[in-house]
């Protein structure tokens, strides 16, 4: 039996033999006692923490999210491919439509004749007209070649038959003639319109025949007979009128 120990003394081995030894804490003055510190947080970066801080909705959208939603899009950039044309250029693109047309009106007027007129035969009409004996037939007689026949037409018209032969004159213009067994006080207006007007008579080939205005700038030569009105009208010159009235004998 060991014998007492003292009092003041501590045991020599008072740690657990399953508990490993603790240091001792150093010596100095202890620390105060203190509230619990949070946990520090580490600052945010990138454009978030630029923009400052976000407020949520509702839904969980942040403010940011919804301003960046509904900011409208930038303006889309103007079309640089589409340039306004210039007059030039404008110029260059109506000379490339127009010099075709000029070929092919060249084309058609020196080689296809286009601007010769058609000259017709009128012997059908004027045998037509004295098979039907409507009236006495007449035919301009000893006009030069420069005279060319484009129309001769024979038809039975109400209150009669009118025979037209129609001329080009040596100087391009045109002229014809009007028989008809239609009475002159419907011939007249027909053919003259309203502006027919008298202008008195004149003499050609021993004949008596009265001047008369007509539409535009046309003027005419008018003979009355008991069987048969006979017209020379035309935008002819007056010496060119005379001459084809002259010709019916």
């Amino acid at each position: 039996m060991e014998p007492a120990q003292p009092a003041d003394r501590v045991p020599a081995d008072q740690t657990a033999p399953e508990l490993s030894p603790v240091d001792p804490a150093p010596p100095g003055p202890a620390a105060p006692a203190t509230a619990e510190e949070p946990a520090l947080v580490e600052p945010a970066t990138g454009p978030a923490a630029a923009s400052g801080p976000t407020e949520t909705t509702g839904v969980g959208e942040t403010s940011a999210v919804r301003e960046a939603g509904e900011s409208s899009a930038p303006p889309a950039a103007a079309d640089t491919t589409r340039s306004e044309r210039s007059p030039k250029d404008m110029a260059i693109s109506l000379l490339v439509l127009l010099v075709p047309i000029a070929l092919l009106l060249a084309f058609y007027r020196g080689f296809l004749g286009g601007d010769q007129a058609t000259v017709v035969d009128p012997a059908p009409a004027l045998d037509s007209a004295q098979a039907a004996a409507a009236f006495p037939v007449s035919q301009p007689q000893g006009l030069d070649a420069g005279w060319r026949t484009v129309r001769a037409d024979f038809r039975t018209v109400e209150g009669g038959s009118t025979l037209r032969l129609g001329y080009l004159t040596p100087e391009g213009r045109g002229a014809q003639i009007v028989q008809s067994s239609v009475p002159p006080e419907q011939l007249l207006p027909t053919e003259l319109t309203d502006q027919g007007q008298p202008q008195g008579r004149t003499d050609l080939a021993g004949r008596t025949w009265q001047r008369y205005t007509a539409r535009g700038n046309e003027q005419a030569f008018v003979l009355l007979e008991p069987d048969r009105t006979v017209i020379v009208v035309g935008d002819a010159r007056d010496t060119e009128l005379r001459e084809l009235a002259g010709a019916l004998g």
